[in-house]
């Protein structure tokens, strides 16, 4: 058994992987006795990922809010507490908040043999969003 006690700082969701304000907070990182990794990651109003893949797919638990999510040529799906969204492997897609509401999920991964998690992409547009992008962050 493992235990590690709380006390992590949560961390700003880097512009590069996101549009809008997400804070992330690690639950594990992959490592050389099991390949999942795991975050509980917090989108402010209008705030999402932009596109990415897994490449052994995501399971989502949402945890608070509301929010959407959509894989690409897809439409956008929305999401709400105690969903659960599986994300096939290499499956580009994104996921955040509603415009006018924030939401959180827990985002469990598997690591390849390289030990990647995710790829990802370009930002999501907001025709893709369908609504206007946030302007804090």
């Amino acid at each position: 058994m493992k235990y590690t006690r709380s006390g992590g700082q949560s961390a700003v969701g880097p512009d590069d992987w996101f549009t809008g304000t997400v804070y992330i907070d690690g639950v594990r990182n992959p490592d050389e006795q099991s390949a999942v990794g795991c975050a509980h990651v917090r989108f402010s109003p209008g705030a999402r990922t932009a596109w990415h893949t897994h490449p052994k797919g995501q399971t989502l638990y949402v945890t608070d809010g509301i929010g959407y999510v959509a894989r690409r040529g897809g439409e956008v799906q929305e999401i709400r507490p105690g969903d659960v969204v599986y994300i096939e492997p290499h499956e580009e897609h994104w996921h955040g908040a509603t415009a006018d509401r924030f939401m959180a999920h827990v985002a469990i991964q598997e690591a390849d043999g390289a030990g990647e998690v995710v790829t990802w992409g370009e930002h999501v547009t907001d025709s893709d969003y369908g609504r206007p992008a946030p302007t804090t962050h």
